[in-house]
């Protein structure tokens, strides 16, 4: 009976305290090891590129951003040696803007 309760106590806090240190999204190494974009925050589009759903080329595409655009970086994902991934947010200010326009998505780098 005790070791029954045992079981199921380290189970339970297993459960509940062992997602957080899992990364969500996959396993992968310290993001910081990507030193491509140089740890900034913030970027300024050179060029046109797509803003897509998730970081993969057959993702449905949400918008064109134009050159000039600014993004703040959310995250990086590297998908294998030659794909970089970045989750971006647009820059809008949503009460003048439209607010029903997608503003994060993922562009490839």
């Amino acid at each position: 009976m005790i070791s029954d309760f045992l079981k199921n106590f380290c189970l339970i806090t297993f459960a509940l305290i062992g997602p957080i240190t899992l990364p969500a999204g996959g396993i992968q190494r310290n993001l910081n090891d990507y030193n491509v974009l140089n740890n900034s925050k913030e970027i300024i589009l050179s060029s046109n590129c797509s803003l897509y759903t998730y970081p993969k080329n057959t993702a449905k595409k949400l918008l064109l951003l134009k050159s000039g655009s600014s993004l703040s970086i959310l995250r990086k994902w590297k998908v294998n040696e030659r794909d970089l991934w970045v989750r971006v947010e647009l820059a809008t200010n949503q009460l003048i803007d439209n607010p029903n326009q997608t503003t994060r998505g993922w562009i490839k780098i």
